[in-house]
């Protein structure tokens, strides 16, 4: 394990060279919360929408803006760098087991998501949003937000591995992408018409968007919260295991 947090600390040196990459991570989810919010308020006011829990459009919307901020998979494109530039032949030459070498990527994509989390809900709360569920909700909508941007970038990395090429790779993302889309993002799952309600019930995602929206407008209600949490782990598990199977296999 120690490779991987020493590869983990040099993907956030990496990372911290390249600021203009965190830059997007920031300014594009923020942007459509703004852009959402400004469309969709007058449509749902605070005082007679019960879905908003007395709380603005904006709070609704945060989950959307926490997951897109999550979803830009920076760790595969570093490593597809590597692949193409001949770097990670050097890696797969050192004797660490090779499995640190995408664990690396990943321990360094959940600590930039965590601070990109934070960043945005503390550039939320001067608007009138506030976190119902406390500290302890702001620290789980952190880990929510953190787990998926690993559980995301480990896919990602997988899409790297397999076609070594960063043009694949950037491409792979749309495969991802629409998951974010087929979810209750504007209205509650109620809400939808019945094959968009099927197909948001059918999406993952959902449960860990409606987990990150019931701690921002509700207490601690775990009966929308643990479903959020079961989604990371079982995509987590999955994405480990297939990431330790390609490298091992890479030859």
């Amino acid at each position: 394990m120690s490779a991987a947090l020493a590869l983990g600390q040099r993907s956030l040196r990496e990372a911290a060279r390249s600021p203009d990459a965190i830059v997007p991570t920031l300014f594009i989810p923020l942007f459509f919360l703004v852009v959402n919010t400004g469309q969709a308020a007058k449509v749902f006011p605070s005082g007679s929408t019960g879905f908003l829990h007395g709380q603005g459009y904006g709070a609704f919307q945060l989950p959307t803006t926490l997951l897109l901020a999550s979803s830009f998979g920076a760790a595969a494109l570093f490593l597809v760098e590597e692949i193409e530039g001949g770097y990670f032949d050097k890696l797969r030459a050192t004797p660490i087991p090779r499995w640190s070498i995408v664990f690396g990527r990943l321990i360094a994509e959940g600590a930039k998501c965590v601070l990109i989390a934070t960043l945005i809900l503390l550039l939320a709360l001067p608007f009138g949003i506030t976190i119902a569920s406390g500290p302890l909700g702001f620290v789980l909508l952190i880990a929510l937000a953190a787990g998926w941007g690993i559980v995301y970038s480990g896919f990602m990395q997988l899409i790297a591995l397999k076609t070594r090429s960063a043009a694949a790779t950037q491409s792979g993302g749309l495969v991802f992408f629409p998951l974010l889309f087929l979810t209750p993002n504007f209205v509650p799952r109620d809400m939808l018409t019945r094959p968009m309600e099927i197909a948001a019930s059918a999406n993952p995602v959902t449960y860990l968007m409606e987990a990150l929206r019931s701690l921002i407008l509700k207490d601690l209600d775990w009966a929308h919260i643990w479903p959020g949490f079961a989604v990371l782990v079982g995509l987590g598990a999955l994405m480990l295991w297939l990431n330790v199977r390609t490298i091992a296999s890479y030859d």
